[in-house]
């Protein structure tokens, strides 16, 4: 990085090269603020002009500087001043390390001096460039100014910082934040919190299918939530409980696959009233989506590691709720399995059976997901839950329709979608409702050979439409909602607070939505 350009990243408030980025543009946006942060614990006057500034290590001379022409020649309109306080700030400025001033000049109430090596670095032979025209930042922690809102700057810098690098041999410097002062600290580690979740999420739809497979994702949850043991019980349901539970759906998905379907279903307990009605979050577990039979085009076929958000953002919405301790009762399910073209896979025309007994006429095999959850709601009803929330990467006709703005929600319940639409404008991860008329369930139930076409009638209009309609003739509860996700589950430059890859969201909507029903009785 040029000294140049790593003096600007400071004055914009990015560092890390730029992996930090104060993302507090998500939320203090919405408070109407204006953050930044940066290694020397400052808050930048970004409105105003700022000033850049190098200086050398001196050769030979322990703890020597030696100004720029440029620097030398500001330093003397100030008699000396800026050499001074270089002196008695702290130590020698180092290559890539930077400094800021306030107030040392009228023209320029910011001014940022940066060490850009020792003048004697030269060009270097194996890398073939002038070394002392290259710098690297690697600043390994920060303090965040709250700018009046910790819990959002925590969740900022937090959410700014995760980079998925677990497979790599050679990883980048972990940066730790802290909040800058103590004005909200419980606000700070809220935030915190929220923002470790998601960052769950994002590593679980990251990771690569043969590393995250259906077993592989069961047991990261557990081992996710065993600090909450006191709280929380875990069952992994093997193929033989799926089987003699019926899930005739599910399992038509799974069969295809060498690798072993795996229903999750955890239980955290947060009320002190023990029969609190449950909250029900059921998430679509796809660790692999091949599309079947009906194969997917090869192309992006590697993002379909990520058929598996609505699972992931569940079961990290759980293991949030569990380390913030929210006193509800919540229910989580991820029937999880992979999709997979093989001898014993479901064939386009095949009619299987739900665990309610609708019979189902699956004519496109990469219309999976639906088929996953229908024997997931059906199963959940025997909870009563006090609501149903379903999460799904389900169809690419809700990435048309919304693109990465919003979640599509899909709800029989006024109730909820209030709830939810709350939620989402308090994390800035929003949500948009979409119909649900009995004009798209028509589509999905004029079945030639079955009760239910797990495509609709007219397979280019309405998909994200008839995908929900579907699900709901699995549903009886009176307040549920489906959340199509597959618009949002990866970020390219859309969040700036986001690094291009999976999202992970929308975790910190369900984790706010689950603990606005503290309050709902």
């Amino acid at each position: 990085m040029r000294p140049l350009n790593l003096c600007i990243n400071i004055f914009s408030g990015f560092i890390y090269e730029q992996q930090i980025t104060m993302l507090l543009l998500r939320r203090t946006v919405q408070a109407g603020k204006h953050g930044r942060s940066f290694s020397a614990s400052q808050t930048l006057l970004s409105e105003r002009k700022g000033l850049v500034l190098g200086v050398f290590e001196k050769e030979g001379e322990e703890g020597g500087l030696h100004l720029t022409e440029a620097a030398a020649g500001f330093d003397q309109t100030l008699s000396g001043k800026l050499s001074e306080l270089l002196k008695i700030s702290g130590p020698t400025l180092k290559q890539g390390k930077s400094r800021i001033f306030y107030g040392i000049h009228k023209d320029f109430p910011c001014v940022a001096v940066v060490g850009l090596g020792k003048t004697t670095a030269g060009v270097c032979g194996s890398e073939n460039w002038d070394t002392s025209k290259e710098n690297d930042l690697e600043v390994k922690h920060v303090e965040v100014d709250g700018c009046g809102d910790a819990q959002s700057a925590a969740e900022g810098a937090g959410l700014g910082l995760f980079q998925y690098d677990q497979l790599k041999s050679k990883k980048k410097n972990k940066v730790t934040t802290q909040l800058h002062g103590s004005a909200d600290s419980a606000g700070w580690q809220k935030g915190v919190t929220y923002a470790e979740g998601q960052n769950l999420a994002r590593m679980l739809m990251e990771a690569p299918a043969n590393h995250i497979t259906p077993t592989a994702f069961a047991n990261t949850i557990e081992e996710k939530l065993a600090p909450h043991a006191e709280r929380v019980t875990i069952h992994k349901r093997s193929q033989a409980w799926i089987e003699q539970q019926q899930m005739g759906a599910f399992l038509s998905v799974s069969r295809g696959s060498e690798e072993p379907p795996v229903f999750l279903e955890l239980h955290y307990n947060g009320s002190p009233d023990s029969k609190q009605a449950p909250l029900l979050l059921v998430g679509k577990g796809v660790t692999f989506d091949s599309g079947g039979i009906s194969l997917k085009p090869s192309p992006s076929m590697d993002a379909m590691r990520a058929d598996m958000g609505g699972a992931a953002t569940v079961c990290a919405s759980i293991v949030t709720a569990a380390a913030l301790k929210l006193p509800v009762n919540i229910i989580g399910l991820a029937p999880l399995c992979e999709n997979m073209p093989s001898g014993k896979a479901t064939k386009p025309g095949d009619v299987v059976v739900a665990k309610n007994g609708k019979t189902i006429q699956v004519d496109n095999t990469d219309a999976e997901g639906r088929l996953v959850l229908a024997d997931a709601l059906c199963y959940g009803h025997t909870f009563n839950p006090r609501a149903i929330v379903n999460v799904a990467t389900l169809t690419g006709a809700i990435d048309v329709a919304l693109g990465s703005a919003a979640t599509g929600v899909f709800t029989n319940s006024d109730w909820l979608w209030e709830q939810l639409q709350k939620a989402s404008v308090v994390t800035g991860d929003r949500v948009w409702r979409m119909p649900l008329f009995q004009h798209y369930t028509r589509q999905v139930t004029d079945c030639q050979l079955a009760d239910l076409n797990n495509v609709g009638k007219y397979s280019r209009s309405g998909g994200a439409c008839t995908a929900a309609a579907f699900l709901r003739e699995f549903v009886t509860a009176p307040h549920w909602a489906h959340l199509d996700i597959a618009g949002v589950m990866s970020n390219k430059d859309e969040v700036p607070y986001l690094r291009k890859g999976m999202s992970g969201r929308p975790t910190r909507t369900l984790v706010e939505f689950a603990a606005g029903l503290v309050h709902k009785g």
